[in-house]
Protein backbone atom coordinates (compact mmCIF):
# COMPACT_ATOMS: atom_id res chain seq x y z
CA UNK A 1 0.00 0.00 0.00
CA UNK A 2 1.33 3.42 -0.64
CA UNK A 3 0.98 5.40 2.36
CA UNK A 4 -0.38 9.43 1.40
CA UNK A 5 0.22 10.18 4.74
CA UNK A 6 2.63 13.02 6.24
CA UNK A 7 5.90 12.18 7.11
CA UNK A 8 5.82 8.59 8.93
CA UNK A 9 8.69 6.02 9.23
CA UNK A 10 9.66 4.51 6.47
CA UNK A 11 7.20 6.68 4.49
CA UNK A 12 4.15 5.17 6.54
CA UNK A 13 2.16 7.04 8.76
CA UNK A 14 1.42 5.58 11.80
CA UNK A 15 -2.24 6.78 11.98
CA UNK A 16 -2.95 4.32 9.06
CA UNK A 17 -1.44 1.31 11.42
CA UNK A 18 -4.23 1.55 14.48
CA UNK A 19 -5.76 -1.69 14.73
CA UNK A 20 -8.55 -2.77 16.84
CA UNK A 21 -7.63 -6.14 18.83
CA UNK A 22 -10.48 -8.50 20.34
CA UNK A 23 -8.82 -9.81 22.54
CA UNK A 24 -8.00 -7.20 24.48
CA UNK A 25 -10.43 -4.77 23.65
CA UNK A 26 -7.88 -2.12 22.80
CA UNK A 27 -6.41 -0.53 19.57
CA UNK A 28 -2.62 -0.87 19.00
CA UNK A 29 0.12 0.73 16.78
CA UNK A 30 1.15 -2.20 14.11
CA UNK A 31 4.00 -1.23 12.13
CA UNK A 32 5.93 -3.38 9.70
CA UNK A 33 8.13 -5.62 10.87
CA UNK A 34 7.04 -4.87 14.62
CA UNK A 35 5.95 -8.05 17.00
CA UNK A 36 2.41 -8.14 17.92
CA UNK A 37 1.65 -8.35 21.50
CA UNK A 38 1.88 -12.09 22.91
CA UNK A 39 -0.57 -13.30 25.81
CA UNK A 40 -0.59 -11.41 28.42
CA UNK A 41 1.42 -8.48 27.61
CA UNK A 42 -0.38 -5.33 27.16
CA UNK A 43 -0.36 -3.56 24.19
CA UNK A 44 2.33 -0.74 23.84
CA UNK A 45 4.48 -2.97 26.20
CA UNK A 46 8.26 -3.31 25.01
CA UNK A 47 9.33 -6.35 23.93
CA UNK A 48 11.97 -8.26 25.14
CA UNK A 49 14.50 -6.77 22.54
CA UNK A 50 13.25 -3.42 23.38
CA UNK A 51 14.27 -3.77 27.78
CA UNK A 52 17.89 -5.27 26.87
CA UNK A 53 20.63 -1.47 26.75
CA UNK A 54 20.21 0.10 23.27
CA UNK A 55 22.82 -0.29 20.91
CA UNK A 56 24.07 1.10 17.63
CA UNK A 57 21.57 -1.86 15.76
CA UNK A 58 19.14 -1.43 18.52
CA UNK A 59 18.02 2.01 17.59
CA UNK A 60 14.64 2.97 18.98
CA UNK A 61 11.54 2.48 16.98
CA UNK A 62 10.08 5.65 15.12
CA UNK A 63 7.26 5.21 17.98
CA UNK A 64 9.38 5.85 20.86
CA UNK A 65 11.70 8.77 19.02
CA UNK A 66 11.91 11.99 21.12
CA UNK A 67 9.69 14.33 19.36
CA UNK A 68 12.16 17.30 17.58
CA UNK A 69 12.01 20.72 18.80
CA UNK A 70 13.52 22.12 15.97
CA UNK A 71 11.62 25.00 14.53
CA UNK A 72 9.94 22.96 11.30
CA UNK A 73 9.82 19.37 12.20
CA UNK A 74 6.53 18.11 12.73
CA UNK A 75 6.05 15.78 14.74
CA UNK A 76 4.03 12.09 14.30
CA UNK A 77 0.52 12.45 14.36
CA UNK A 78 -1.12 11.77 17.71
CA UNK A 79 2.19 12.70 19.88
CA UNK A 80 1.50 14.89 22.59
CA UNK A 81 -2.22 13.89 22.26
CA UNK A 82 -1.75 10.98 25.23
CA UNK A 83 -2.27 11.86 28.77
CA UNK A 84 0.72 10.14 29.43
CA UNK A 85 3.20 7.44 28.17
CA UNK A 86 1.28 4.86 30.10
CA UNK A 87 -2.04 6.08 28.28
CA UNK A 88 -2.40 4.53 25.41
CA UNK A 89 -6.38 5.06 24.43
CA UNK A 90 -7.06 6.01 21.12
CA UNK A 91 -7.33 9.99 20.00
CA UNK A 92 -10.68 10.79 18.96
CA UNK A 93 -9.52 11.35 15.23
CA UNK A 94 -7.76 8.44 15.25
CA UNK A 95 -10.90 6.63 16.39
CA UNK A 96 -12.82 7.93 13.66
CA UNK A 97 -9.98 6.73 11.01
CA UNK A 98 -10.32 3.01 12.54
CA UNK A 99 -13.61 2.80 12.52
CA UNK A 100 -13.75 3.56 8.56
CA UNK A 101 -13.43 0.53 6.15
CA UNK A 102 -10.04 0.71 4.14
CA UNK A 103 -9.98 1.87 0.60
CA UNK A 104 -6.56 1.63 -0.35
CA UNK A 105 -6.09 5.69 -0.65
CA UNK A 106 -5.32 6.55 2.61
CA UNK A 107 -6.81 9.54 3.73
CA UNK A 108 -9.31 11.77 1.45
CA UNK A 109 -8.60 15.52 1.39
CA UNK A 110 -11.31 17.49 3.37
CA UNK A 111 -13.69 19.68 1.55
CA UNK A 112 -13.21 23.32 1.70
CA UNK A 113 -15.51 24.95 3.80
CA UNK A 114 -17.72 27.85 1.83
CA UNK A 115 -17.34 31.50 3.72
CA UNK A 116 -19.62 32.63 6.00
CA UNK A 117 -21.01 35.61 3.66
CA UNK A 118 -22.23 32.77 0.71
CA UNK A 119 -24.27 30.88 3.65
CA UNK A 120 -25.91 34.14 4.45
CA UNK A 121 -26.31 34.82 0.92
CA UNK A 122 -27.97 31.72 0.40
CA UNK A 123 -30.44 31.31 3.50
CA UNK A 124 -31.42 34.88 2.56
CA UNK A 125 -31.91 34.01 -1.35
CA UNK A 126 -34.20 30.89 0.10
CA UNK A 127 -36.09 32.51 2.30
CA UNK A 128 -37.27 35.35 0.02
CA UNK A 129 -37.82 32.63 -2.98
CA UNK A 130 -40.02 31.05 0.24
CA UNK A 131 -41.80 34.24 0.87
CA UNK A 132 -42.64 34.93 -2.74
CA UNK A 133 -43.70 31.70 -3.07
CA UNK A 134 -45.97 32.43 -0.40
CA UNK A 135 -46.95 36.09 -1.14
CA UNK A 136 -48.22 34.29 -4.63
CA UNK A 137 -50.60 31.87 -2.42
CA UNK A 138 -51.97 34.43 -0.55
CA UNK A 139 -52.43 36.52 -3.48
CA UNK A 140 -54.03 33.37 -5.49
CA UNK A 141 -56.14 32.86 -2.32
CA UNK A 142 -57.03 36.63 -2.40
CA UNK A 143 -57.91 36.44 -5.78
CA UNK A 144 -60.01 33.49 -5.49
CA UNK A 145 -61.51 35.33 -2.58
CA UNK A 146 -63.03 38.28 -4.03
CA UNK A 147 -64.13 36.35 -7.31
CA UNK A 148 -65.77 34.30 -4.97
CA UNK A 149 -67.67 37.44 -2.84
CA UNK A 150 -69.30 38.61 -6.46
CA UNK A 151 -72.80 37.85 -7.02
CA UNK A 152 -73.48 37.42 -11.20
CA UNK A 153 -77.17 38.10 -13.09
CA UNK A 154 -77.23 36.71 -16.46
CA UNK A 155 -79.50 39.83 -17.96
CA UNK A 156 -79.26 38.32 -21.80
CA UNK A 157 -77.71 41.58 -22.55
CA UNK A 158 -74.50 42.03 -24.05
CA UNK A 159 -73.12 45.00 -24.95
CA UNK A 160 -69.51 45.73 -23.64
CA UNK A 161 -68.14 48.53 -23.35
CA UNK A 162 -64.54 49.44 -25.45
CA UNK A 163 -61.55 51.78 -24.58
CA UNK A 164 -62.46 54.20 -27.30
CA UNK A 165 -65.95 54.97 -26.96
CA UNK A 166 -68.22 55.93 -23.97
CA UNK A 167 -69.19 53.81 -21.02
CA UNK A 168 -72.97 54.09 -19.29
CA UNK A 169 -73.18 51.94 -16.42
CA UNK A 170 -76.24 51.56 -14.64
CA UNK A 171 -76.20 51.69 -10.94
CA UNK A 172 -79.51 50.16 -8.93
CA UNK A 173 -79.97 50.33 -5.32
CA UNK A 174 -82.50 47.68 -4.23
CA UNK A 175 -84.92 47.95 -1.12
CA UNK A 176 -84.03 44.64 0.27
CA UNK A 177 -83.67 44.40 3.92
CA UNK A 178 -82.15 41.29 4.68
CA UNK A 179 -79.02 41.90 7.37
CA UNK A 180 -79.92 42.93 10.90
CA UNK A 181 -81.22 46.19 11.62
CA UNK A 182 -82.68 46.71 8.26
CA UNK A 183 -86.57 46.09 8.80
CA UNK A 184 -86.98 48.89 10.41
CA UNK A 185 -86.56 51.45 7.45
CA UNK A 186 -89.74 52.50 5.54
CA UNK A 187 -92.69 50.56 5.01
CA UNK A 188 -92.93 46.81 3.38
CA UNK A 189 -90.15 45.94 0.78
CA UNK A 190 -91.02 45.91 -2.48
CA UNK A 191 -87.20 44.41 -3.67
CA UNK A 192 -87.50 46.87 -6.44
CA UNK A 193 -85.19 49.44 -8.10
CA UNK A 194 -85.76 52.03 -5.34
CA UNK A 195 -82.71 54.04 -6.48
CA UNK A 196 -81.21 54.39 -9.99
CA UNK A 197 -78.44 56.37 -11.29
CA UNK A 198 -77.69 56.19 -14.61
CA UNK A 199 -73.43 57.11 -14.97
CA UNK A 200 -72.62 57.92 -18.40
CA UNK A 201 -68.70 58.11 -18.51
CA UNK A 202 -68.02 59.94 -22.12
CA UNK A 203 -65.54 58.78 -24.41
CA UNK A 204 -62.04 60.60 -23.56
CA UNK A 205 -62.89 60.07 -20.10
CA UNK A 206 -62.40 63.70 -18.96
CA UNK A 207 -66.69 64.09 -17.94
CA UNK A 208 -68.76 61.87 -16.30
CA UNK A 209 -73.20 63.01 -15.57
CA UNK A 210 -74.88 60.85 -12.94
CA UNK A 211 -78.31 60.81 -13.86
CA UNK A 212 -80.74 60.38 -11.01
CA UNK A 213 -84.39 58.34 -11.85
CA UNK A 214 -87.09 58.63 -8.85
CA UNK A 215 -88.75 55.84 -8.05
CA UNK A 216 -92.00 57.15 -8.01
CA UNK A 217 -91.83 58.00 -11.90
CA UNK A 218 -94.85 57.00 -13.94
CA UNK A 219 -93.64 55.40 -16.90
CA UNK A 220 -94.10 52.50 -19.30
CA UNK A 221 -91.72 48.96 -18.71
CA UNK A 222 -90.82 46.85 -21.11
CA UNK A 223 -90.97 42.78 -22.00
CA UNK A 224 -87.99 41.89 -20.89
CA UNK A 225 -86.59 38.46 -20.14
CA UNK A 226 -85.36 36.55 -17.22
CA UNK A 227 -83.37 33.34 -17.16
CA UNK A 228 -83.26 31.01 -14.23
CA UNK A 229 -80.35 29.38 -11.91
CA UNK A 230 -81.12 26.22 -14.31
CA UNK A 231 -80.75 28.01 -17.57
CA UNK A 232 -84.39 28.71 -18.50
CA UNK A 233 -85.39 31.86 -19.84
CA UNK A 234 -88.99 33.20 -19.69
CA UNK A 235 -90.71 36.91 -20.73
CA UNK A 236 -91.98 38.83 -18.31
CA UNK A 237 -94.57 41.22 -20.39
CA UNK A 238 -94.64 44.60 -19.82
CA UNK A 239 -96.91 47.49 -18.48
CA UNK A 240 -97.68 50.58 -19.39
CA UNK A 241 -97.92 53.40 -17.09
CA UNK A 242 -96.76 52.01 -13.88
CA UNK A 243 -94.43 53.23 -11.17
CA UNK A 244 -90.74 53.09 -11.77
CA UNK A 245 -90.06 50.93 -8.91
CA UNK A 246 -91.69 48.51 -10.71
CA UNK A 247 -89.18 47.57 -13.23
CA UNK A 248 -87.56 45.18 -10.94
CA UNK A 249 -88.74 42.52 -8.48
CA UNK A 250 -92.59 42.77 -9.57
CA UNK A 251 -93.57 39.36 -11.46
CA UNK A 252 -90.05 38.42 -11.17
CA UNK A 253 -88.72 41.13 -12.84
CA UNK A 254 -84.62 41.29 -12.54
CA UNK A 255 -81.62 43.83 -13.24
CA UNK A 256 -82.47 43.36 -16.92
CA UNK A 257 -85.61 44.45 -16.61
CA UNK A 258 -84.60 47.85 -15.32
CA UNK A 259 -82.03 48.04 -17.80
CA UNK A 260 -84.22 47.72 -20.70
CA UNK A 261 -86.28 50.35 -18.90
CA UNK A 262 -83.91 53.10 -18.61
CA UNK A 263 -82.51 52.41 -21.96
CA UNK A 264 -86.43 52.84 -23.42
CA UNK A 265 -87.31 56.28 -21.29
CA UNK A 266 -83.27 57.98 -21.91
CA UNK A 267 -82.35 56.29 -25.39
CA UNK A 268 -78.63 55.87 -24.10
CA UNK A 269 -77.08 52.33 -24.78
CA UNK A 270 -75.89 51.02 -21.53
CA UNK A 271 -73.19 48.62 -21.12
CA UNK A 272 -73.55 47.16 -17.73
CA UNK A 273 -75.32 47.48 -13.91
CA UNK A 274 -74.06 47.01 -10.62
CA UNK A 275 -76.62 46.56 -8.18
CA UNK A 276 -76.57 47.01 -3.90
CA UNK A 277 -78.60 46.83 -1.36
CA UNK A 278 -79.23 48.32 2.20
CA UNK A 279 -76.26 45.98 3.45
CA UNK A 280 -73.97 47.95 0.90
CA UNK A 281 -74.36 51.25 2.09
CA UNK A 282 -73.44 50.72 5.89
CA UNK A 283 -70.30 48.07 4.91
CA UNK A 284 -69.19 50.28 2.51
CA UNK A 285 -69.40 53.51 4.37
CA UNK A 286 -67.77 51.86 7.58
CA UNK A 287 -65.12 50.24 5.14
CA UNK A 288 -63.61 53.85 4.47
CA UNK A 289 -63.87 54.94 7.85
CA UNK A 290 -67.20 57.39 7.36
CA UNK A 291 -68.45 59.33 4.55
CA UNK A 292 -69.17 63.44 5.46
CA UNK A 293 -72.44 64.72 4.93
CA UNK A 294 -73.94 68.66 5.34
CA UNK A 295 -77.66 69.32 5.85
CA UNK A 296 -78.51 72.90 6.39
CA UNK A 297 -81.34 72.25 8.93
CA UNK A 298 -81.77 69.79 11.09
CA UNK A 299 -83.28 66.00 10.61
CA UNK A 300 -85.58 64.69 13.10
CA UNK A 301 -86.67 61.71 10.77
CA UNK A 302 -88.38 58.96 13.19
CA UNK A 303 -89.41 56.45 10.43
CA UNK A 304 -85.46 56.69 9.40
CA UNK A 305 -84.33 57.00 13.11
CA UNK A 306 -82.21 59.90 11.84
CA UNK A 307 -81.67 63.04 13.86
CA UNK A 308 -78.91 65.23 13.11
CA UNK A 309 -78.23 68.85 14.00
CA UNK A 310 -77.41 71.43 10.73
CA UNK A 311 -74.16 71.20 9.33
CA UNK A 312 -71.64 68.43 8.71
CA UNK A 313 -71.48 65.00 9.97
CA UNK A 314 -69.44 61.83 9.25
CA UNK A 315 -71.88 59.03 9.31
CA UNK A 316 -71.07 55.45 8.79
CA UNK A 317 -72.93 52.17 9.36
CA UNK A 318 -76.55 52.58 10.40
CA UNK A 319 -76.47 56.31 10.51
CA UNK A 320 -75.13 56.62 6.83
CA UNK A 321 -77.98 54.65 5.92
CA UNK A 322 -80.49 56.31 7.20
CA UNK A 323 -79.22 59.47 5.70
CA UNK A 324 -79.81 58.27 2.33
CA UNK A 325 -83.31 56.51 3.02
CA UNK A 326 -84.68 59.62 4.88
CA UNK A 327 -86.95 61.68 3.19
CA UNK A 328 -89.81 62.96 5.31
CA UNK A 329 -87.75 65.26 7.31
CA UNK A 330 -85.99 67.52 4.26
CA UNK A 331 -87.29 69.41 0.98
CA UNK A 332 -91.10 68.32 0.37
CA UNK A 333 -90.44 65.13 2.00
CA UNK A 334 -90.57 63.66 -1.41
CA UNK A 335 -88.22 60.69 -3.27
CA UNK A 336 -86.93 64.01 -4.86
CA UNK A 337 -86.05 65.47 -1.57
CA UNK A 338 -84.21 62.23 -0.25
CA UNK A 339 -82.33 61.82 -3.98
CA UNK A 340 -80.54 65.43 -3.30
CA UNK A 341 -79.32 63.59 -0.17
CA UNK A 342 -78.10 60.18 -2.16
CA UNK A 343 -76.21 62.31 -4.42
CA UNK A 344 -74.36 64.02 -1.75
CA UNK A 345 -73.47 61.03 -0.56
CA UNK A 346 -72.27 59.09 -3.43
CA UNK A 347 -70.43 62.31 -4.09
CA UNK A 348 -68.68 62.31 -0.85
CA UNK A 349 -68.13 58.36 -0.58
CA UNK A 350 -66.58 59.15 -4.00
CA UNK A 351 -63.91 61.87 -2.85
CA UNK A 352 -63.16 59.90 0.26
CA UNK A 353 -62.06 56.52 -1.89
CA UNK A 354 -60.01 58.70 -4.51
CA UNK A 355 -58.58 61.44 -2.22
CA UNK A 356 -57.81 59.89 0.97
CA UNK A 357 -55.76 56.91 2.29
CA UNK A 358 -58.04 54.06 1.59
CA UNK A 359 -56.12 53.09 -1.03
CA UNK A 360 -52.47 53.53 0.42
CA UNK A 361 -53.17 50.94 2.87
CA UNK A 362 -52.72 47.37 2.19
CA UNK A 363 -54.76 46.27 4.95
CA UNK A 364 -57.73 48.75 4.24
CA UNK A 365 -57.85 48.52 0.39
CA UNK A 366 -58.22 44.94 1.34
CA UNK A 367 -61.00 45.85 3.64
CA UNK A 368 -62.50 47.92 1.03
CA UNK A 369 -62.40 45.44 -1.52
CA UNK A 370 -63.30 42.28 0.20
CA UNK A 371 -66.88 44.11 1.27
CA UNK A 372 -67.15 46.25 -2.28
CA UNK A 373 -67.13 42.42 -3.97
CA UNK A 374 -69.53 41.29 -1.14
CA UNK A 375 -71.90 44.10 -1.37
CA UNK A 376 -72.44 44.43 -5.54
CA UNK A 377 -74.14 42.65 -7.89
CA UNK A 378 -73.33 42.95 -11.59
CA UNK A 379 -73.87 41.79 -14.78
CA UNK A 380 -72.23 37.87 -16.25
CA UNK A 381 -70.33 40.60 -18.17
CA UNK A 382 -68.14 42.33 -15.50
CA UNK A 383 -68.77 39.17 -13.11
CA UNK A 384 -64.97 38.67 -12.16
CA UNK A 385 -61.84 40.59 -10.71
CA UNK A 386 -60.20 41.11 -14.11
CA UNK A 387 -63.23 42.50 -15.38
CA UNK A 388 -64.21 44.76 -12.76
CA UNK A 389 -60.45 46.29 -12.28
CA UNK A 390 -60.57 46.81 -15.91
CA UNK A 391 -63.58 48.68 -16.14
CA UNK A 392 -62.40 50.73 -12.85
CA UNK A 393 -59.08 51.48 -14.48
CA UNK A 394 -61.38 53.42 -17.52
CA UNK A 395 -64.22 55.12 -15.47
CA UNK A 396 -61.39 56.40 -12.60
CA UNK A 397 -59.53 58.58 -15.26
CA UNK A 398 -62.37 61.00 -14.80
CA UNK A 399 -61.54 63.48 -12.76
CA UNK A 400 -64.00 64.43 -9.48
CA UNK A 401 -64.57 67.95 -10.65
CA UNK A 402 -65.83 66.69 -14.10
CA UNK A 403 -68.14 64.32 -12.31
CA UNK A 404 -71.65 65.53 -12.08
CA UNK A 405 -74.78 64.28 -10.60
CA UNK A 406 -78.20 65.92 -11.78
CA UNK A 407 -82.03 64.68 -10.87
CA UNK A 408 -84.66 63.93 -14.22
CA UNK A 409 -86.63 66.72 -14.60
CA UNK A 410 -90.43 65.86 -13.38
CA UNK A 411 -93.83 67.03 -12.94
CA UNK A 412 -96.39 66.11 -10.49
CA UNK A 413 -98.47 63.32 -12.05
CA UNK A 414 -101.73 65.35 -14.00
CA UNK A 415 -104.02 62.20 -13.42
CA UNK A 416 -103.60 62.38 -9.75
CA UNK A 417 -106.07 64.54 -7.76
CA UNK A 418 -104.17 67.92 -6.34
CA UNK A 419 -104.50 66.92 -2.65
CA UNK A 420 -103.01 63.35 -2.94
CA UNK A 421 -100.02 63.84 -5.44
CA UNK A 422 -97.64 60.48 -4.78
CA UNK A 423 -96.20 59.94 -8.40
CA UNK A 424 -94.59 62.17 -11.08
CA UNK A 425 -94.16 62.40 -14.81
CA UNK A 426 -91.68 63.22 -16.90
CA UNK A 427 -91.43 66.69 -18.27
CA UNK A 428 -90.64 66.27 -21.69
CA UNK A 429 -89.13 69.77 -22.55
CA UNK A 430 -86.87 70.18 -19.80
CA UNK A 431 -86.03 66.37 -19.97
CA UNK A 432 -85.02 65.85 -23.65
CA UNK A 433 -81.97 68.09 -23.89
CA UNK A 434 -80.40 66.54 -21.08
CA UNK A 435 -81.47 63.06 -22.86
CA UNK A 436 -79.31 64.89 -25.62
CA UNK A 437 -76.31 65.63 -23.80
CA UNK A 438 -75.99 61.98 -22.46
CA UNK A 439 -76.30 60.50 -25.92
CA UNK A 440 -74.17 62.74 -27.81
CA UNK A 441 -71.46 62.80 -24.65
CA UNK A 442 -71.33 66.24 -24.03
CA UNK A 443 -70.17 66.94 -20.35
CA UNK A 444 -73.05 68.34 -17.58
CA UNK A 445 -70.03 70.40 -16.19
CA UNK A 446 -69.16 72.68 -19.12
CA UNK A 447 -70.66 76.69 -18.84
CA UNK A 448 -72.40 76.36 -22.04
CA UNK A 449 -71.92 79.31 -23.40
CA UNK A 450 -72.43 79.90 -26.48
CA UNK A 451 -69.48 81.02 -28.77
CA UNK A 452 -71.58 84.16 -29.97
CA UNK A 453 -71.46 85.44 -26.52
CA UNK A 454 -74.83 84.30 -25.29
CA UNK A 455 -77.49 86.05 -27.22
CA UNK A 456 -77.84 83.24 -30.48
CA UNK A 457 -76.09 85.72 -33.05
CA UNK A 458 -72.85 86.92 -34.14
CA UNK A 459 -72.79 89.50 -31.60
CA UNK A 460 -73.81 92.35 -33.78
CA UNK A 461 -77.82 92.40 -32.22
CA UNK A 462 -78.09 93.31 -29.16
CA UNK A 463 -81.97 93.36 -29.34
CA UNK A 464 -83.13 92.21 -25.98
CA UNK A 465 -85.46 88.90 -25.92
CA UNK A 466 -89.02 89.71 -25.05
CA UNK A 467 -90.60 88.67 -21.63
CA UNK A 468 -92.36 85.73 -21.43
CA UNK A 469 -95.93 85.54 -20.89
CA UNK A 470 -97.66 84.14 -18.06
CA UNK A 471 -99.18 80.46 -19.37
CA UNK A 472 -102.71 81.15 -19.09
CA UNK A 473 -102.36 84.69 -21.27
CA UNK A 474 -101.20 82.53 -23.97
CA UNK A 475 -103.64 82.50 -26.75
CA UNK A 476 -102.94 79.65 -29.31
CA UNK A 477 -105.09 77.96 -32.08
CA UNK A 478 -103.56 74.14 -33.03
CA UNK A 479 -103.67 72.56 -36.20
CA UNK A 480 -102.18 69.19 -37.37
CA UNK A 481 -100.44 69.37 -40.84
CA UNK A 482 -98.71 66.39 -39.88
CA UNK A 483 -99.18 62.55 -40.64
CA UNK A 484 -99.55 61.92 -36.81
CA UNK A 485 -103.25 61.03 -36.02
CA UNK A 486 -104.95 63.25 -33.10
CA UNK A 487 -101.93 65.38 -32.55
CA UNK A 488 -103.68 68.51 -32.56
CA UNK A 489 -106.06 67.48 -29.79
CA UNK A 490 -103.30 65.82 -27.76
CA UNK A 491 -101.24 68.69 -27.42
CA UNK A 492 -104.41 70.82 -27.07
CA UNK A 493 -104.81 68.31 -24.10
CA UNK A 494 -101.44 68.80 -22.87
CA UNK A 495 -101.20 72.16 -22.79
CA UNK A 496 -104.64 72.63 -20.96
CA UNK A 497 -104.02 69.97 -18.39
CA UNK A 498 -100.20 70.30 -18.09
CA UNK A 499 -98.96 73.72 -18.74
CA UNK A 500 -101.78 75.63 -17.46
CA UNK A 501 -102.79 76.89 -21.21
CA UNK A 502 -106.71 77.51 -20.69
CA UNK A 503 -107.06 79.37 -24.04
CA UNK A 504 -105.77 76.98 -26.70
CA UNK A 505 -107.99 75.60 -29.17
CA UNK A 506 -107.79 72.61 -31.47
CA UNK A 507 -108.96 73.69 -34.85
CA UNK A 508 -108.50 70.71 -36.89
CA UNK A 509 -106.42 69.73 -40.11
CA UNK A 510 -104.15 72.62 -41.71
CA UNK A 511 -105.20 73.67 -44.89
CA UNK A 512 -102.50 71.84 -46.62
CA UNK A 513 -99.73 69.40 -45.53
CA UNK A 514 -96.27 70.37 -43.91
CA UNK A 515 -92.77 69.40 -42.76
CA UNK A 516 -91.92 71.62 -40.27
CA UNK A 517 -93.80 72.64 -37.25
CA UNK A 518 -94.68 76.30 -37.65
CA UNK A 519 -96.13 78.99 -35.25
CA UNK A 520 -97.37 82.55 -36.63
CA UNK A 521 -97.60 85.40 -33.93
CA UNK A 522 -97.76 89.54 -34.40
CA UNK A 523 -94.89 91.45 -32.82
CA UNK A 524 -97.53 92.55 -29.58
CA UNK A 525 -97.48 88.32 -29.42
CA UNK A 526 -93.87 88.12 -28.25
CA UNK A 527 -93.88 87.60 -25.41
CA UNK A 528 -96.56 84.66 -25.77
CA UNK A 529 -94.62 83.32 -28.46
CA UNK A 530 -91.84 83.09 -26.54
CA UNK A 531 -93.34 81.11 -23.97
CA UNK A 532 -95.13 78.80 -25.89
CA UNK A 533 -91.46 77.61 -27.42
CA UNK A 534 -90.31 77.56 -24.62
CA UNK A 535 -93.04 74.74 -23.39
CA UNK A 536 -92.65 73.10 -26.72
CA UNK A 537 -89.25 73.35 -27.37
CA UNK A 538 -89.64 75.13 -30.62
CA UNK A 539 -86.30 75.96 -32.35
CA UNK A 540 -86.03 79.52 -33.73
CA UNK A 541 -87.17 78.33 -36.94
CA UNK A 542 -90.23 77.68 -36.41
CA UNK A 543 -91.03 80.96 -34.91
CA UNK A 544 -92.52 83.24 -37.73
CA UNK A 545 -93.43 86.84 -36.57
CA UNK A 546 -95.77 89.00 -39.06
CA UNK A 547 -95.73 92.46 -39.82
CA UNK A 548 -98.93 93.35 -38.00
CA UNK A 549 -99.80 93.05 -34.48
CA UNK A 550 -102.25 90.48 -34.16
CA UNK A 551 -104.43 91.89 -31.49
CA UNK A 552 -107.01 89.37 -30.08
CA UNK A 553 -106.18 87.36 -32.47
CA UNK A 554 -104.91 83.82 -31.66
CA UNK A 555 -101.52 82.53 -33.07
CA UNK A 556 -101.32 79.90 -35.54
CA UNK A 557 -99.25 76.75 -34.40
CA UNK A 558 -99.57 74.22 -37.46
CA UNK A 559 -97.69 70.71 -36.21
CA UNK A 560 -95.86 69.46 -39.06
CA UNK A 561 -94.12 65.98 -39.86
CA UNK A 562 -91.37 66.88 -37.56
CA UNK A 563 -93.68 66.64 -34.35
CA UNK A 564 -93.42 63.33 -32.61
CA UNK A 565 -95.99 64.14 -29.17
CA UNK A 566 -97.25 66.26 -27.11
CA UNK A 567 -94.00 67.87 -24.79
CA UNK A 568 -91.70 66.30 -26.97
CA UNK A 569 -89.60 68.94 -27.90
CA UNK A 570 -88.87 68.90 -32.11
CA UNK A 571 -85.67 70.42 -31.61
CA UNK A 572 -83.86 69.32 -28.71
CA UNK A 573 -80.38 71.88 -27.67
CA UNK A 574 -77.70 69.32 -25.86
CA UNK A 575 -77.27 71.75 -22.89
CA UNK A 576 -78.35 71.69 -19.40
CA UNK A 577 -81.63 73.45 -18.98
CA UNK A 578 -80.70 76.75 -16.70
CA UNK A 579 -83.37 75.69 -14.07
CA UNK A 580 -81.90 72.00 -13.48
CA UNK A 581 -79.92 71.79 -10.58
CA UNK A 582 -76.72 69.66 -10.85
CA UNK A 583 -73.77 68.87 -8.22
CA UNK A 584 -70.33 68.12 -8.98
CA UNK A 585 -68.16 65.13 -7.02
CA UNK A 586 -65.59 67.32 -5.78
CA UNK A 587 -68.33 70.59 -4.58
CA UNK A 588 -67.77 69.85 -1.12
CA UNK A 589 -70.03 72.26 0.30
CA UNK A 590 -72.85 71.10 -0.93
CA UNK A 591 -75.35 71.39 2.42
CA UNK A 592 -79.09 69.42 1.56
CA UNK A 593 -81.84 71.50 2.35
Amino acid sequence: MEAQGRGGAGGIDPADQWVFNPDTGNYELRLPGARQAGQGEQPGQASPAAARPQSAHNAPSPRRRAPSTRPGDRRPPGEGDRESEGDRSVPPQRDRRAKAPATGRGRRKAKKKRGRGKKVLLWTGGSLALLLVVLSGTAWYLYNRLNGNINKVDTGISNDYSSDEPINVLFIGTDTRTGSGNESYGGDASEGADTTILMHFSEDRTHATGLSIPRDLITDVPDCEVRGEDGSTRVIPGSQGVRFNQSMGTDGRDPGCVWRTVEQLTGVEINHFMMADFNAVKDLSSAVGGVEVCVAEPIDDPKSGLQLDAGTHELEGEDALAFVRTRYSVGQGSDLSRIELQQQFMASMAREITESNVLSSLNSFWDLADTATKALTVDTGIGSIDDLYGLASEVRKVPMSDMSFVTLPVVDNPDEPEDAKATVVVDEARAAPIFQMLQQDVSMTEDGEPEDGGNGDDGGNTEREPEMAAPEDVRVDVYNGGDVIGAAQETLDWLQTEQGVPLASNVGNAPAPQDTTTLEYGPDQAGQAARLAEMMGLPDSALQEQDADAGEEPMVLILGNDFEGAGRPIEVPAERPEDVDSITADDEDVCAS
